[in-house]
């Protein structure tokens, strides 16, 4: 126990929070693709962890982003309009567009791959169009939340286990 001071506490502390913060963000990583239809390498981007330090016991998931662009669910033009899959549901906005001219020879716009909507009665003015997915709020709701919850209350005492036993020499057991 004299190995124990409070520095080596804390350190104990940080290491058993980033480690469980790190395997707690993977799951949470998970459950927002199936959550919102994301991709996961753009869900791993928009999440940024701040990790633990033994000055600071808090580990943190700074999630960024605000209306996600319905091009990034898998957008794809019909004659009806765009198809996309928002919140993991495939639906089709009406009067949307991602190229140009008429069917079935349309060309592309060279805009991004984006989907706009004409806002007025002529061809322009003309916007983009949003899908409704804000990440910072999804991740705090439905199954993300739950397998953040799950996953830290179950790694995070065996991780401090662990790294006791580890300072110590492997007295306690």
């Amino acid at each position: 126990m004299s190995k124990l001071s409070g520095r080596t506490i804390r350190l104990i502390g940080s290491r058993s929070l980033n480690r469980a913060g790190s395997q707690g963000r993977t799951r949470t990583g998970r459950a927002l693709v199936k959550q919102t239809g994301l991709k996961l390498r753009t869900v791993r981007a928009a999440m940024v962890p701040v990790r633990a330090s033994a000055s600071s016991l808090v580990y943190r998931i700074k999630a960024r982003g605000g209306d996600i662009a319905l091009k990034h669910f898998d957008a794809r033009e019909t004659r009806r309009g765009v198809s996309a899959r928002p919140f993991g549901q495939r639906k089709i906005f009406k009067g949307t567009f991602i190229k140009g001219g008429k069917f079935p020879s349309r060309v592309a716009l060279n805009m991004g791959g984006h989907v706009y909507a004409r806002s007025g009665s002529g061809r322009l003015p003309i916007k983009k169009q949003k899908s409704g997915v804000i990440l910072p709020r999804e991740l705090v709701k439905g199954a993300s939340a739950e397998a953040w919850q799950t996953t830290v209350a179950k790694v995070l005492p065996m991780r401090v286990i662990h790294e006791v036993k580890r300072e110590t020499g492997k007295v306690f057991s």
